[in-house]
């Protein structure tokens, strides 16, 4: 019994090792993107999986021209003309939270009215990575940019920005999980860091290879790495070996094996190594320096000893690759942070024991601050104004309103409020734009907006209520618009207000008093402006419809206010008098027509009809009696003629 219950324990204990083993070997995620494609794609020779690109972007799809043979073997692309706004994103969500590398690789499209180079910068979860620089298209590090970034909400946000230097044109899109902890550099890294990939160079190597060439770790993120075959002509020798290298793919940055199988090592002629890149000045950088011993000469510790400089400051003093990491074909990593002012970063091992330096690899990396986002709820309202005000894509609201810092909305002002680190709303300039909706109730969602001025528009509908809560509005002009119906009493709450124009709209009715006791205070109000009087004339579809305001010092004086059960009322009974009116109207016609028959009848008693009259009866009387005397002729005989 005894040896049952040990046996079963021990199955159950190697399935628990083994279950979590597979747990920690699970794959890392991964999203891949062939940008335009209607279709999910594989490439080879890896039989790699893109998605189909829908539904994360506007832009337009196009057949694509790729700029280099490293660029993934794509056969779309998208680009993002001008029309359609200066910021253009794409937005995945349902991204895990994690640390990830991201990679955007660029595109050309052949058709002859496109730019050829189109120059554009590019920003991730707001912050800018990235600008490219005029000639990336003969360079084959410069065809995609990549950067390690904190992915903490759910979504990733990668914009596009116009420079007015062609559309810019995606090719492919990948965003790779990595271990939390990967190019951990000190006690300044964390969520509020990225690190923009600046070079990542595998020394003495000839062909550009990914990790996944390489057979490396997926949570390496797939990097890729470029060939350099010498520093300089004469300087260096490339070397190799094919033994296998210890403690290479550790965590958290799994590195593939083959990148400390080659190595550049220095000469007789020259024995300092040294490496030379063009940087953006003022920045950051962290280092990564990467070291096996693969030399067969050099067999025990203290045969190769140097120091490391980075522009001329030692940054690593008496590197013996053999003693710190332990053994020969034995994997080394340094890192170290420099700030750099000029625009060059300049690598050197200077030999101390030995008369030569050795290096396999070298990454160096931008660090940048990652920029304060937006407050959400602002965001959000400023995306329900867009809709209801029909914001022409030419704006390009897409993204984060304020940052990066150097691609905001137009027509939004943004503020930073340190003691939140958050960005927010303050101005609204919308003005003359041709926006045609109508105004939301969202826009008191923008609770820091100080001025909104939407006039020369045409937008229409009743101002919302709603306004009177940004308790710190300074400015409102809603001049020469579409909007009708009365000025909201809420408007008398904005105690900040000094001037606010509702000129050239439909209004009328009832001016709060609230606001009219501000105007005796000095605030500059509007409401219309035609020779001091209270009606105007509003044009609207060429109708001229005339509205008038009441109610404070300078204008007439309101009449009774009724309920809206006494509007009814009142509308109820003008219908009633309007009915009885037409009823009247056709008793009086009825009237008229009866006493004009009459008088037609009256008529034939008059002198002329009287004469006809008499005449015709005299002459019926002669003849009645005339034809008496006839007979007695005839009784007395024929009657003599003379």
């Amino acid at each position: 019994m005894q040896r049952i219950t040990f046996s079963f324990l021990s199955r159950i204990l190697l399935f628990c090792l083994a279950f979590s083993t597979c747990l920690a070997k699970q794959p890392p995620w991964v999203m891949r993107i062939s940008c335009g494609a209607r279709l999910n794609v594989h490439t080879a020779p890896t039989n790699t999986l893109w998605f189909k690109d829908f539904a994360y972007t506007g832009g337009i799809p196009a057949n694509a021209t790729l700029p280099s043979y490293i660029s993934p073997p794509l056969k779309t692309l998208r680009y993002f003309p001008l029309s359609s706004g200066p910021n253009n994103c794409y937005n995945i969500n349902n991204v895990p939270s994690g640390h990830y590398a991201v990679r955007v690789f660029f595109g050309l499209d052949g058709h002859p009215n496109f730019d050829n180079e189109p120059l554009f910068d590019i920003s991730v979860e707001g912050t800018q990575i990235y600008s490219l620089k005029s000639g990336w298209t003969n360079q084959d590090d410069q065809v995609f940019t990549e950067a390690l970034v904190f992915l903490n909400d759910g979504t990733v946000s990668l914009c596009f920005h116009s420079t007015g230097h062609g559309d810019p044109a995606i090719l492919s899109i990948e965003i790779l999980q990595v271990d939390d902890r990967a190019y951990y550099f000190g006690p300044a890294w964390g969520h509020g860091i990225i690190l923009r990939t600046a070079a990542r160079l595998s020394c003495g190597n000839g062909k550009p290879k990914f990790d996944v060439d390489y057979s490396g770790d997926h949570w390496g993120g797939d990097r890729f790495w470029s060939p350099i075959k010498t520093f300089g002509q004469g300087s260096d020798l490339a070397t190799s070996t094919e033994s296998g290298i210890k403690m290479a793919s550790n965590a958290p940055n799994f590195y593939p094996e083959a990148l400390y199988q080659t190595a550049l090592v220095s000469t007789d002629t020259q024995p300092e190594l040294a490496y030379t890149m063009d940087v953006d000045p003022n920045r950051n950088y962290s280092i990564w320096l990467h070291f096996a011993e693969i030399d067969s000469s050099v067999t025990t510790a203290g045969k190769r000893v140097f120091d490391i400089l980075i522009n001329g400051d030692v940054a690593f003093e008496e590197v013996d690759v053999v003693k710190m990491s332990g053994d020969r074909y034995t994997a080394l990593v340094l890192n170290t942070t420099v700030a750099v002012n000029g625009r060059a970063l300049t690598i050197s091992l200077h030999p101390k024991e030995g008369s030569h330096a050795i290096i396999n690899a070298i990454e160096v990396f931008e660090i940048v601050a990652a920029e304060s986002k937006t407050l959400l709820e602002e965001v959000r309202a400023l995306q329900s104004l867009k809709s209801a005000l029909g914001l022409p894509l030419r704006f390009g609201w897409n993204g984060d309103p304020c940052v990066p810092q150097q691609h905001p909305w137009n027509g939004a002002d943004c503020l930073y409020d340190k003691t939140s680190s958050k960005w927010f709303i303050d101005g609204l300039g919308l003005d003359n734009q041709g926006l045609r909706g109508f105004l939301p109730n969202d826009i008191s969602r923008l609770l820091h907006l100080q001025s909104i001025n939407l006039s020369d528009n045409s937008i229409h509908g009743a101002i919302p209520p709603s306004i009177g809560s940004i308790a710190g509005l300074v400015v409102l002009d809603l001049s020469y618009n579409l909007f009708n119906g009365s000025i909201p009493e809420s408007l008398g709450q904005l105690t900040s207000l000094r001037r606010l124009n509702l000129n050239g709209n439909s209004l009328s009715g009832r001016v709060p008093a609230a606001l009219g006791g501000r105007l005796l205070h000095g605030t500059s109000f509007k409401y219309v402006a035609i020779s001091g009087a209270l009606k105007y004339l509003l044009a609207l579809n060429g109708i001229h419809a005339i509205t008038c305001l009441c109610g404070i010092p300078g204008l007439p004086t309101c009449g009774p206010h009724l309920s809206a059960g006494a509007k009814i009322g009142v509308a109820f009974g003008a219908s009633v008098g309007f009915l009885l009116m037409v009823i009247c109207s056709m008793c009086w016609w009825k009237r008229r027509q009866n006493i004009l028959r009459a008088q037609k009848i009256a008529a034939r008693g008059a002198p002329y009809a009287k004469a006809r009259t008499h005449l015709s009866h005299d002459i019926q009387l002669t003849r009645h009696y005339n034809h008496g005397n006839a007979r007695t002729a005839a009784e007395n005989g024929p009657i003599l003629l003379s």
